[in-house]
């Protein structure tokens, strides 16, 4: 197990085997995603929002305002 301490200021220097795991360098961001019970993940933020270009399909038909404001108003009545 890799333990890091932390400083008065609340911050920690990540082992350099868990930077290397992460691909983490100088400037990285990273994620902590809250896994309950006390305990936390850390994910590398890496990609950038771009990179989610294409990961959707196109709609097979364009949808109207009223359409959506159709469906959302279904779903809050179905939400109740």
């Amino acid at each position: 197990m890799v333990s890091a301490k932390l400083t008065s200021k609340g911050q920690i220097t990540l082992p350099a085997s868990v930077r290397a795991a992460l691909g983490l360098d100088a400037g990285s961001r990273v994620e902590f995603v809250d896994t309950g019970k006390g305990q936390f993940a850390i994910i590398a933020a890496t990609e950038e929002v771009q990179s989610l270009k294409g990961m959707l399909k196109k709609p097979s038909r364009a949808v109207s305002i009223e359409e959506m404001n159709q469906a959302i108003a279904a779903r809050g009545r179905s939400a109740k």
